[in-house]
């Protein structure tokens, strides 16, 4: 059987971002009828998409506001659509994130709250606590990004800066009925990490956000430092009589994208084995464990026989040293890439399903056997371009981005590693 290797593996990528589409996903967990009043609010990089399946499928009256990320809107009629900076919180997802606040205070236990969650709500709901301002939550998120942190342990901090997230979105909200709708994009797919749990109880302290920034010898000031000291620093916890109105449903997660991939993998015709929805580290060290499987896959059949198709999702970070240009996917694949110096049976693609890699235009890359000849002839060397943590200025001259513009949702990274038989392989 014959098949293009780079047409399949975008045609995997593709399935994955379908499956994680909120287009006929919402109306399940809302209430029978659905003709009454509802406010609407949310923040996430899916966070429009959303609004407009919640406009499909809401017959009653709907008011509200969501923010999204810069570029990833969609068209509503009844919901108002904002935008704002992600990764690094700007003025502008201040202002929204005060005006969902003030939109959901003063309720009663008569009125209905639906709000929409999905990843980069962290950053988009930025509403920093009394006496911190603006700049140094830029500061602290710029600092954490690039200290090769955790998800989990960012959103910890930020929550612990924050006067929404940790539950207190919830707080405010309450005695109202709040029924939240959440697309994953963390490992585990834990509701008090997607987007900093506005609306869930906080298992983490305020001791584990200071505990955080030590071991990531994050600089902050003095007025941080006394904020996180105090007890009014510590977030919503679980048992809140807050909570007693609220419920919380996934309506996406990155296993489910992976298991609707490996589906039509193999009514193709290619075997799929699902490593993991959940892979977290050092990108390019993920990269060296992906690259020993499939190299032992290719040359000895284990602990598979090609042909077959290796996929993983979860979230990578980087440690940043370099002044390069990339995003995580990317730096897997050219740690990828250094270690299979173009093996002829392996193709590769590691983009994020939120279609933007970091902060650059690209979904992430693929590699074929043929760019490491290309790379050589134009005297691209992996190891360098690693070391300045440039992979988008390696890929682009080996015409090898994935370049698919906002998908409207996000589940995070989406890794396939192809292995042919020798027969079989081409470039």
């Amino acid at each position: 059987m014959y098949i293009d290797p780079e047409q399949f593996l975008t045609s995997l990528f593709e399935h994955a971002v379908d499956a994680a589409l909120p287009a006929g996903k919402l109306a399940q967990y809302l209430p029978a009828n659905k003709t009454g009043k509802a406010i609407v609010i949310g923040a996430g990089k899916a966070a429009a998409s959303m609004a407009q399946e919640l406009e499909n499928v809401w017959q009653g009256e709907l008011t509200g506001l969501v923010v999204t990320r810069y570029g990833h809107t969609a068209t509503c009629q009844r919901i108002e659509v904002l935008e704002a900076a992600h990764p690094v919180p700007d003025s502008a997802g201040r202002e929204v994130a005060t005006r969902i606040f003030n939109l959901v205070t003063g309720l009663t236990a008569d009125d209905l709250v639906i709000c929409l969650l999905s990843g980069g709500g962290s950053a988009l709901l930025s509403l920093p606590a009394a006496g911190i301002s603006l700049d140094d939550k830029q500061a602290i998120n710029k600092a954490l990004l690039k200290s090769g942190a955790a998800i989990d342990e960012i959103n910890c901090v930020r929550k612990h800066l924050s006067a929404i997230k940790g539950g207190r979105l919830a707080k405010a909200t309450a005695p109202a009925k709040l029924i939240t709708l959440a697309i994953s994009d963390v490992p585990g797919d834990l509701d008090t990490v997607i987007a900093s749990g506005p609306t869930v109880a906080d298992p983490t302290t305020r001791h584990d956000a200071c505990a955080i920034l030590e071991r990531y010898d994050i600089a902050v000031p003095n007025n941080v430092l006394s904020w996180l000291h105090s007890e009014e620093s510590e977030t919503v916890k679980a048992g809140d009589s807050c909570l007693t109105n609220s419920e919380f449903h996934i309506i996406a997660t990155p296993q489910s994208a992976l298991e609707a991939v490996a589906r039509e993998a193999v009514n193709i015709g290619i075997p799929c084995h699902i490593l993991s929805d959940c892979i977290e580290g050092e990108s390019r060290e993920v990269a060296k464990m992906h690259a020993a499987l499939v190299k032992q896959i290719a040359d000895k059949s284990q602990p598979f026989s090609p042909p077959c198709v290796i996929i993983s999702g979860g979230e990578t970070t980087v440690t940043v040293k370099g002044n390069g240009r990339g995003g995580r996917n990317s730096e897997f694949l050219l740690s990828l890439f250094q270690e299979l110096q173009g093996h002829s049976q392996i193709y590769a693609l590691a983009a994020d399903t939120d279609g933007i890699d970091g902060i650059e235009n690209n979904a992430g890359a693929i590699i074929l056997p043929k760019h490491f000849k290309l790379s050589q002839k134009l005297a691209l060397k992996a190891q360098d371009y690693l070391d300045n943590n440039d992979s988008y200025n390696f890929f682009n001259p080996l015409h090898s981005l994935l370049v698919t513009g906002p998908t409207l949702t996000n589940v995070n990274d989406f890794r396939a590693i192809l292995v042919l038989p020798k027969s079989n392989s081409s470039s």
